[in-house]
């Protein structure tokens, strides 16, 4: 979640803006999130190979290896003033094995190596930095100017069933505004929906359970495994690690 500092009377006027679909408050939409602040978050974070903090976070610098030795508030003119609570949301158990997590970390580590494709990447004196974006709508079209910053595009499909039983079973969101909870039949009435409108572009028939249209893929260079919705998590981490293996020393050679 990107948003800037507020106050309550902000929040009051936020809450008022935010757009309603069955007279409940829409989250999961494009309307609801600050778009410009996304996209100066993605750039500063090209730009300077780390988060976007606000002075109230700078600790967090610190904590992350990073020494400044100009004052907080010339540090807050030179980097989007954004803040963030996503990491004191619950997220669970991890699905995937500590072994498999071993295996990937030590393919990874050999990739790295000399003669590798990823040598110099990501073990070196200036090493490519990552960032790990997520999202629920960054393959919309309202999303453009997002997309655009995002290097290397995989998409993760989930089922009407497995998207309603991971979201009804979370326990809510802390966010900047304060701890938001689904009210009921938000899932089906808001998220899935949504959901449906903004992918059914990028699908057969616009049936987004169905097939994926190739031509949207190529075109977008968004990368999908096979084997349809609902693929297990340990195969999915799996996926995704090759991805960025064949794809990183690509980006590299571009830039």
């Amino acid at each position: 979640m990107f948003a800037s500092k507020i106050d309550v009377t902000e929040i009051d006027l936020l809450f008022a803006r935010l757009p309603k679909k069955h007279d409940l408050l829409d989250w999961d939409c494009a309307e609801s999130l600050s778009i410009p602040d996304i996209v100066k978050s993605l750039e500063h974070i090209h730009q300077d190979g780390t988060f976007p903090v606000s002075q109230r976070r700078l600790t967090h610098r610190s904590n992350h290896g990073i020494v400044t030795q100009i004052s907080s508030h010339l540090l807050t003119l030179l980097q989007p003033d954004l803040d963030s609570k996503e990491d004191q949301n619950s997220v669970g158990e991890c699905p995937v094995s500590d072994a498999t997590i071993e295996s990937l970390k030590s393919r990874v580590t050999a990739w790295t190596q000399p003669g590798s494709a990823g040598h110099g990447i990501l073990a070196s004196s200036t090493p490519l930095r990552l960032c790990l974006f997520d999202g629920f709508l960054l393959y919309s079209k309202s999303m453009a100017l997002v997309q655009s910053h995002i290097d290397i595009k995989l998409f993760l499909r989930a089922s009407y069933a497995k998207a309603k039983a991971r979201r009804e079973a979370r326990s809510g969101y802390v966010t900047l505004e304060g701890f938001w909870e689904d009210p009921p039949g938000y899932v089906d009435k808001i998220v899935w929906p949504n959901y449906v409108e903004d992918h059914k572009w990028m699908f057969e028939n616009e049936n987004v359970e169905g097939m994926l249209k190739e031509g949207v893929l190529k075109d977008w260079n968004i990368k999908c495994q096979d084997g349809g919705v609902d693929v297990d998590m340990t195969t999915t981490l799996e996926w995704a690690v090759g991805q960025l293996m064949e794809q990183l020393p690509i980006l590299v050679e571009k830039k």
